[in-house]
């Protein structure tokens, strides 16, 4: 019994983590309809700007940061400076997703040149290796801190979204962008404002992944594919279901690694998300999507 909490407590660390990465797929998914697949190269073009402040200045709240509002602001400039003046020209939603995977290339090679290819390990405040015994369950002191600022984070953008006028606005302009612009309500700052808030989560995601998984171009990738799948076990659409997706898909990694073989865990997680679409084509807590004309 007492194996198999341990085992959860785990799921449930790196979970925490997933889910922020699938708040963000979410957030950005559900107000343009445009699956962001440079969401992971932003996380990891934000964490290697908060290493290249603290080299600079050794302050983690500072860099911490910084690195968030860089994050933030990439994703912005992206929204005003390449998405808008492709729709004004009628790209499609697919061409519009594909101009993720080019920003995402992008950001690869920006981040291949800045930082180096070679691995290497990203300063932290709390460690890895430092565990805490809760009963007969320990946990690191870095799992603690991701979990509790995955919540806090979660929790910050459920007030914002469903307990502001932003958040009306942001509800608005995803449910009826014609409606709301007829409303007078600045969409198009709005959607901003979403692509800026879904990279800070990537980025806060990344900033706690750094320290235990080496720091280089492409340390994101498979973490922003699990937070993929998060969102899409969850439902597209829903971000409580983004989070339910993500807790879900660590704690069934982490029973298989324990219980089976690591070299399964992905394939089994896999597999639980194909039964469950197959159930539920719309994800966990999504809806069916209808598009107004």
């Amino acid at each position: 019994m007492n194996q198999f909490l341990q085992y959860c407590v785990s799921g449930l660390s790196i979970g925490s983590l997933y889910a922020l990465v699938a708040l963000g797929v979410v957030l950005i998914y559900r107000s343009t309809r445009i699956l962001n697949f440079a969401h992971g190269d932003m996380a990891t073009a934000g964490t290697f700007f908060a290493l290249m402040i603290y080299e600079l200045h050794p302050s983690f709240g500072l860099s911490f940061s910084l690195a968030l509002l860089f994050g933030g602001l990439l994703a912005m400039g992206f929204y005003f400076g390449i998405l808008i003046p492709a729709q004004r020209r009628d790209a499609t939603l697919l061409g519009q997703t594909i101009l993720t995977v080019g920003l995402g290339l992008i950001f690869q090679g920006l981040s291949s040149y800045f930082g180096g290819t070679e691995p290497q390990s990203f300063p932290f405040p709390l460690s890895d290796t430092k565990v805490y015994k809760l009963g007969q369950i320990y946990i690191s002191q870095l799992a603690l801190g991701a979990t509790g600022f995955s919540l806090l984070g979660s929790l910050l953008l459920f007030f914002l979204v469903q307990r502001t006028r932003l958040g009306l606005a942001m509800r608005a302009t995803s449910e009826n962008l014609q409606a709301a612009q007829t409303l007078g309500i600045p969409t198009r700052r709005v959607l901003s404002l979403s692509w800026g808030l879904a990279s800070l989560l990537g980025v806060l995601a990344g900033l706690f992944l750094a320290p235990a998984l080496l720091l280089d171009p492409f340390f994101m990738l498979e973490p922003f594919l699990k937070g993929f799948a998060a969102a899409v076990l969850g439902g597209l659409n829903s971000l409580p279901g983004a989070i339910v997706g993500g807790f879900l898909l660590g704690l069934a990694e982490s029973l298989a690694g324990g219980y089976l073989t690591v070299a399964f865990k992905n394939t089994l997680a896999f597999l639980i998300i194909i039964i469950i679409l197959l159930i539920r084509p719309e994800g966990l807590l999504g809806t069916e999507f209808k598009e107004r004309v």
